[in-house]
């Protein structure tokens, strides 16, 4: 099993304005240690390129608020990093974790685990090839279609319920990067992806250089997913999800976000010059 992993101190890969303006977690990359330290809560988590991500600049945009809003009240966080199935399977069962994130919310989760509130939103679409237009306007125009996703993510009731009935032929890989690479390959139409993951991953990563014009995000989305973490179902979980909603209070995710995405995606375009 992987190594749980402190929060790195990669705030180098950002400029210095940005790390003020996202509130970076003091004491967790390293350096000088405060004589008493604080509980760490431990997540589990996947890689989900700029949301979480151990090789980004603060773990990713939504770690960022996790580590934001834990060190609010008087805590530290550590991340490890796994398969989304077996980050659900520790961060839910494992006694070591509090939890796991990023979750979309649906009604078995909420039953399982007790969900934060909000610390993220995530656009969720289809994305295809430029060369083969995809018309759709609701979830049953996709029935009889291959389509990527990745295994145990959720993408919307409407679209998983289609996919249950076997009325999506669902095409399943262990990250939204193999996903991309199928599409780009023509094994498969259209690929089930998040807006802000599909842009990262196109700008970030030198082998899609020549392929970036080639993936459509399509206009029509499957939704705007809440992003949470289920904390264990636990009275410690409890304790802990009423302490991070609390702390979450008066921060202006958005802004937050998008100055990350901003300074992130500055960073990349530079160092590809």
């Amino acid at each position: 099993m992987m190594t749980p992993c402190r929060l790195p101190a990669r705030l180098l890969a950002l400029p210095l304005c940005c790390v003020l303006s996202l509130g970076a977690v003091a004491g967790t990359g390293g350096g000088a240690r405060a004589a008493a330290s604080p509980p760490e809560m431990l997540l589990a988590s996947t890689d989900w390129l700029p949301y979480t991500g151990a090789r980004l600049p603060l773990d990713g945009a939504a770690s960022a608020v996790v580590a934001t809003a834990a060190r609010r009240f008087g805590y530290t966080v550590r991340f490890a990093y796994f398969p989304w199935l077996r980050t659900v399977q520790l961060g839910h069962d494992d006694a070591r974790f509090a939890g796991y994130f990023p979750a979309y919310y649906t009604e078995q989760r909420a039953r399982d685990c007790h969900l934060s509130a909000p610390i993220s939103t995530s656009i969720v679409g289809l994305a295809h090839l430029k060369s083969t237009p995809l018309h759709w306007h609701s979830v049953g125009d996709l029935a009889g279609m291959k389509i990527g996703v990745v295994a145990g993510y959720a993408n919307g009731a409407p679209f998983d319920a289609m996919v249950k009935q076997g009325k999506i032929r669902a095409d399943l890989s262990r990250g939204d990067l193999l996903n991309l690479k199928k599409l780009l390959a023509a094994r498969v139409p259209a690929i089930v992806i998040d807006k802000a993951v599909l842009r990262y991953l196109l700008f970030s990563s030198p082998e899609f250089a020549g392929q970036r014009g080639q993936v459509v995000f399509h206009d029509h989305i499957l939704g705007e997913m809440a992003v949470h973490i289920c904390f264990q179902p636990t009275k410690e979980g409890l304790s802990l999800q009423q302490s991070f909603n609390a702390a979450l209070r008066g921060m202006d995710l958005g802004k937050f976000e998008a100055a990350y995405f901003r300074e992130l995606e500055a960073a990349e375009k530079s160092k590809a010059k």
